[in-house]
C-alpha cells in the first residue's frame, strides 16, 4: 500500500487513482479516504488523478500521541503534495477536512494549489465566542468528547444517524452505510478521535479565508444537522472573495453518501470535466 512519511516520522496512506490533472480529497471526521470512493471513481473515469488520503491518526495512517491540531495537519498535507510532486492540484475538503484546505491556504501559500471545494465544511469558525456569538455553545463539543471517553461505539452509532440524517422516513441511506460508517471510525486512535473534536471545533479559520485566492466552490446541505450551514458555508462564502455556494436542499451532513450523484457532478462541473 502507498504511504508517504512526515516530518514528524508519522505514515499517511493514501489512495492514487488514474492519471491526468491531480485532485486531492481530504476526508471528514471520523471517517478515512474512503469516504470518497464514489467521487474518486467517477473522477478517474473522466481524465483526473485522484488522490485521498487518511488524516493521521485515522483509516491506515499511523496513529501518533500528539500532532492533531490544524497546523499540523495543513504540514502533512504539503508533505502529500511535495512527496507526490503535484501542481494546479484542487483540494477539495470535506467538514473538518475544509479546514486543511483553508490552513493549507494560508500557512504554505496555496502553493500549486489552482482550485478549492468546500463540502459540508466547518470553516470559518464553530465554536461560540464573544467575537462569535452566532457558533456553537461549548457545552455540544464537550458532550460529544465525555461520550467518546465513556462508550466510544454507542456514541458513533448514534453520531452516524444524524451524520447521515437517518430516520424513520428517510430512505436516502442503507443501514449498511451507517454500519460501514462506524466500523471505519472504531479503526481510528480513540486519542486522534477525541483531539479532532476539540480541533474542528475550536480552531478559528476567519483568519484564513483571505488566503483564498484561487477559484472556490463551497457545497452544502441546508438541512446539515452535524454542520449547521448559516454557521460555516453562508458565513465563508462572504469571506472569500469571488466564491460561489451551491446549497443542496434537504441534504444532511454526509450528502458525499446521501447526493452522491448531484455532488460528483458538481465537482466534476467545476472541474472542468
Amino acid at each position: 500500500m502507498p504511504y508517504v512519511t512526515t516530518a514528524d516520522g508519522t505514515t499517511l496512506f493514501y489512495n492514487d487513482w488514474g492519471s491526468g490533472t491531480p485532485v486531492i480529497l481530504i476526508h471528514g471526521w471520523p471517517l478515512d479516504a474512503d469516504m470518497w470512493e464514489y467521487q474518486m471513481m467517477a473522477m478517474a473515469a473522466r481524465g483526473h488523478r485522484v488522490i485521498a488520503y487518511d488524516r493521521r491518526g485515522f483509516g491506515r495512517s499511523s496513529q501518533p500521541w500528539e500532532g492533531y491540531d490544524y497546523n499540523t495537519f495543513a504540514d502533512d498535507l504539503k508533505t502529500i503534495i511535495d512527496t507526490l510532486q503535484l501542481s494546479n492540484v484542487t483540494l477539495i475538503g470535506f467538514s473538518m477536512g475544509g479546514g486543511e484546505v483553508a490552513r493549507y491556504m494560508s500557512r504554505h501559500g496555496g502553493k500549486n494549489v489552482v482550485k478549492a471545494v468546500l463540502v459540508s465544511a466547518v470553516t470559518p469558525l464553530m465554536l461560540q465566542t464573544e467575537s462569535h456569538p452566532d457558533g456553537i455553545d461549548r457545552t455540544v463539543f464537550d458532550a460529544m468528547v465525555t461520550q467518546l471517553k465513556a462508550d466510544r461505539p454507542h456514541f458513533l452509532a448514534s453520531f452516524g444517524k444524524t451524520f447521515f440524517g437517518a430516520g424513520m422516513l428517510n430512505f436516502t441511506v442503507t443501514n449498511e452505510i451507517l454500519t460501514w460508517a462506524e466500523n471505519t471510525a472504531m479503526l481510528a486512535s480513540p486519542k486522534a478521535t477525541i483531539d479532532c473534536v476539540r480541533a474542528f471545533s475550536e480552531t478559528d479559520f476567519r483568519g484564513d479565508m483571505g488566503a483564498f485566492k484561487v477559484p472556490t466552490l463551497i457545497i452544502h446541505g441546508d438541512a446539515d444537522a452535524t454542520v449547521p450551514i448559516d454557521v460555516s458555508a453562508r458565513a465563508a462564502v462572504r469571506m472569500i472573495e469571488g466564491a460561489s455556494i451551491k446549497e443542496y436542499s434537504g441534504a444532511p451532513h454526509g450528502l458525499f453518501f446521501t447526493h452522491k450523484e448531484q455532488l460528483t457532478n458538481d465537482l466534476l462541473l467545476f472541474l472542468g470535466a
